[in-house]
């Protein structure tokens, strides 16, 4: 099973039984375009332009918009109530973290998260292999408090999203932050195989992956 990013926080997950597409992006302050995607499911973290763009997606996807458990071509997802804020969503509302399960591998998106997890919440995440994370600050995680939330997971791999990218017109923070403020080993690639993950349960490593976009 492959992840490829598309920027912000959009992301494609595929292997031969399924294909999914989470948070999918159409907003002007962006300056991102999305590729054509085709997807079997779509999950959705908040209703937000940045994060809903369902009508973007081909071939008539399942939309896995809410809290509960899911399964689709035998792979499982789990939604999880969660705040857009550090104010119980009085400001930005909820959020969704969606938790795949698929071949042995568990991913966790946590949409566009801001606060820190409760106990109750991290005992729902449970075991996280691969942990896809924002972590540009003004609407969202900053470094400083992602940082405290992969502590709290403790995943094996970590994937920061939701920060600036080159070229674009945004607030958020560069993914520059988020590696300082961890200071584990990172590497750069285009997509991660989760079949080669070869990180120790007992460790966490950070892969910056690079958005596929034109």
């Amino acid at each position: 099973m492959e992840i490829v990013y598309y920027g912000h926080s959009c992301f494609q997950i595929k292997n031969k039984k399924i294909n999914i597409v989470m948070d999918p992006y159409d907003h002007p302050d962006l300056k991102l375009k999305l590729p054509d995607l085709k997807a079997d499911v779509v999950t959705v973290s908040h209703a937000h332009r940045d994060h809903n763009a369902v009508h973007k997606i081909q071939d008539n996807p399942r939309v896995l918009d809410w809290p509960g458990e899911y399964e689709v071509n035998e792979v499982s997802f789990t939604g999880i109530s969660s705040f857009h804020d550090n104010e119980n969503g009085a400001t930005r509302g909820e959020n969704v973290i969606f938790i795949i399960k698929t071949n042995g591998t568990t991913v966790c998106h946590l949409g566009d998260l801001g606060c820190k997890l409760t106990e109750a919440q991290i005992d729902q995440l449970g075991q996280i292999d691969v942990l896809l994370i924002p972590m540009g600050g003004k609407v969202s995680l900053d470094a400083k408090l992602a940082k405290e939330v992969v502590e709290q997971i403790e995943p094996r791999v970590v994937i920061p999203m939701h920060y600036k990218l080159p070229d674009t017109i945004s607030e958020l923070a560069p993914v520059d932050d988020f590696l300082k403020v961890m200071n584990l080993a990172s590497q750069n690639l285009d997509s991660l195989n989760l079949e080669k993950i070869s990180v120790p349960e007992d460790k966490t490593e950070i892969v910056v992956l690079k958005p596929q976009i034109s």
